[in-house]
């Protein structure tokens, strides 16, 4: 905004019924005590009073008034975007035929004559991308031209640079060198400012447990980072489904919109935790699983104590070590079965409340009589034999050892 603009306009300093003129003294002391309270470059949140074809006027309290260009404030098709009695954040700028003027970022011919007092106060400036060159954008300010590198663009990285190229965006300068030949921009620290405070404002409306949306930015091995707007979060892998999920990217990408729930918030650490399994239906509400049957299931992972077993969809077995080995012992599970493979088990049990499932592995009616004879009647009939051999060897052991002195008479005798 130029004085030539002002004198245009014709913009009043003041709107008070009183014919009485300011003296120089007053006018003077005035200044005083505005620039005690505005700096340039200082936020101001301000109602809206007037508007007129050119000019937005604001209240800063008491008799102040500050002014803005109204062509800040339009849309895309020239129609105003505020009206009279809003409240608007505004910056203000310099003090010019004794009026304020305030400004919600710096545009066009106002670049030449407050790019540097921008850089220093830290007021956003409008730019537009001109070109993509090495290591990041060319932008036009004004009549001039800046730097971006890619980092500044952006909260993230992105692979496809042409989508910014002829776009206009909000800058703050972060370098001003050799009179402004020399400046690099930011448009991160733009964004920067507004979710912080986005951040603030989710501080007094998330709760624990709430259900709320979000678009999926980055996957890890680990799992995948939501942004619900103004805060990002970490969906554990654990969280994803109900299941075992091997492969994230088989189930999410970026850019997806997602509904999670959110399992914590760290404000002091900035750590937010989410869970997308939590929307989803719990599979034992649907599973239909009786005791005593058999089915085939898939062996999800293996433990020191035994084998899990996937039966349905987020729904699993175990199945202990000691009905592995077929009656061996043996030391781990892996000795019998490996993850991946599809394996018959038998429901011994099942316990709703607490989600667990106790199998074993099912037997053929050939190899339950043979398990019984060997294991049962067998054992009973082996101390029977053994005794009675026991019994025999011992009784013609005692026949031929033993005998009184009547016998060993009569036995000579006969003989």
């Amino acid at each position: 905004m130029t004085r030539n603009n002002l004198e245009q306009e014709n913009v009043p300093a003041r709107e008070d019924n009183s014919s009485e003129e300011m003296s120089f003294a007053e006018m003077f002391n005035e200044k005083d005590a505005t620039q005690d309270r505005i700096e340039p470059g200082q936020k101001v949140r301000a109602e809206i009073v007037r508007i007129t074809k050119e000019w937005v006027f604001i209240d800063l309290g008491g008799k102040s008034e500050g002014a803005l260009a109204m062509s800040e404030l339009l849309d895309q098709q020239g129609n105003p975007t505020v009206k009279e009695g809003d409240t608007i954040d505004v910056y203000f700028l310099a003090v010019e035929r004794n009026e304020k003027i305030f400004t919600t970022k710096i545009g066009g011919a106002a670049v030449k004559a407050h790019l540097e007092e921008a850089f220093h106060s830290g007021i956003p400036v409008e730019g537009t991308i001109q070109k993509e060159i090495k290591g990041g954008f060319e932008v036009k300010i004004g009549g001039g031209r800046a730097f971006c590198p890619f980092s500044q663009m952006g909260l993230r990285k992105t692979a496809d640079n042409e989508q910014f190229i002829g776009q206009q965006y909000a800058f703050k300068i972060v370098e001003f060198r050799d009179n402004g030949r020399s400046i690099i921009v930011s448009h991160r620290k733009i964004l920067e400012e507004q979710r912080a405070v986005l951040k603030e404002e989710l501080k007094d409306t998330l709760q624990v447990g709430q259900t709320i949306k979000g678009v999926i930015t980055s996957i890890r091995d680990f799992g995948a980072f939501v942004d619900i707007g103004g805060i990002e979060g970490l969906i554990p892998i654990s969280e994803i489904g109900w299941g075992r999920v091997a492969d994230i990217h088989s189930v999410l990408e970026e850019g997806q919109n997602v509904e999670v729930a959110i399992k914590s918030l760290d404000w002091d650490h900035d750590r937010f935790s989410f869970s997308l399994r939590e929307t989803l239906p719990d599979p034992w509400d649907t599973c239909s699983l009786a005791e005593g049957t058999t089915m085939t299931g898939t062996v999800a992972r293996l433990v020191d104590f035994g084998a899990f077993v996937t039966l349905a969809p987020g729904v699993d077995g175990l199945l202990h070590i000691s009905a592995l080995g077929g009656g061996r012992r043996i030391n781990h599970p892996r000795e019998v079965v490996r993850q991946g493979e599809s394996l018959e088990v038998r429901i011994d049990s099942i316990d709703r409340e607490k989600k667990r499932i106790s199998l074993s592995l099912p037997q053929s009616e050939e190899a339950v009589k043979v398990d019984r004879k060997k294991s049962k009647k067998p054992q009973a009939d082996d101390m029977r034999e053994e005794f009675h051999r026991f019994k025999e060897a011992g009784g013609e052991k005692k026949e031929k050892s033993m005998g009184t002195f009547a016998d060993l008479l009569k036995n000579k005798i006969d003989g």
